[in-house]
């Protein structure tokens, strides 16, 4: 197991990060701020995504959380300081806002699958984080929430992400109302994917990720970039698309080695190992 945290600019490891074979553990460590996303913290996620999408070695990634919240959302004591600047804030709140679409960007992006692991509370951007990965686990206890409207900041970034996961009228709920959604619903609603018990949500994540990394990554990274580009086009464009991944595919080594694996009946070597 390989140990590779990563520092603030104060020093403190404000994400630890835990390379276990072929799986990278990443893990917010701001329990004592509710692990809001603070400049750092969303850096910090960033720079660790890059490394790992460049990475031979690691086939799949986990994002956990330590302390009694998963993600609180933005670090607001980190943004109002900004309300006495001569803007009153402004470019740094546009700076902040950019910066975490492109985090959410990037988990998308990524061509390693990432796993929300999530055994508590996820508000605000902290939802809009587990909705930008590709799979989550949620314990029981887990809880959703878009709470903007209550202090008057409508949660509008948040609803990018979780709008492509929850129907319509699901979200237009989160949204208005503000409430909190058990996980028992949020599996319903299409927010994640399981729901286990608390003690189990790691391990289930990480059965997730160990599937994922039995895979051809080269191929699973063509997947994954075809779904996010083909799930925003027309139907037609979509297929017209996915066709010629498929194509792209169909020709490449690890394709061949499968289906030849298949047809033989025996387990396939991929060549990307």
């Amino acid at each position: 197991m390989a140990d590779r945290s990563s520092k603030s600019a104060g020093g403190r490891v404000d994400l630890l990060r835990e390379d276990r074979g072929p799986i990278a553990l990443l893990t917010l460590n701001r329990p004592e701020a509710r692990n809001s996303l603070s400049e750092a913290l969303m850096a910090s996620l960033t720079e660790a995504l890059a490394d790992i999408g460049r990475s031979k070695q690691i086939r799949a990634v986990v994002l956990a959380a330590k302390g009694p919240i998963f993600c609180a959302g933005h670090d607001m004591k980190e943004m109002s300081a900004h309300r006495n600047d001569r803007d009153r804030g402004k470019a740094y709140f546009a700076q902040v806002m950019k910066q975490c679409a492109e985090l959410m960007q990037d988990i998308m992006t990524c061509p390693k699958p990432v796993v929300a692991a999530v055994e508590e509370t996820a508000t605000a951007a902290g939802c809009q984080l587990v909705a930008s990965c590709d799979l989550a686990v949620a314990s029981e206890e887990a809880k959703f929430c878009t709470p903007g409207v209550h202090i008057g900041l409508f949660c509008s970034t948040p609803m990018v992400a979780i709008s492509r996961n929850v129907p319509r009228k699901r979200i237009m709920e989160m949204l208005l109302l503000g409430e909190m959604v058990d996980a028992k619903d949020a599996n319903a609603w299409g927010l994640v994917n399981r729901v286990v018990p608390k003690k189990q949500v790691l391990s289930e994540a990480m059965k997730f990720a160990e599937t994922i990394a039995s895979k051809s990554s080269e191929v699973v990274a063509i997947g994954k970039e075809a779904f996010y580009r083909q799930v925003e086009l027309p139907v037609k464009d979509a297929y017209d698309h996915a066709a010629q991944v498929m194509v792209t595919n169909l020709l490449h080594r690890d394709s061949q080695e499968g289906i030849g694996a298949f047809l033989d009946k025996r387990k396939p070597e991929w060549g990307d190992r």
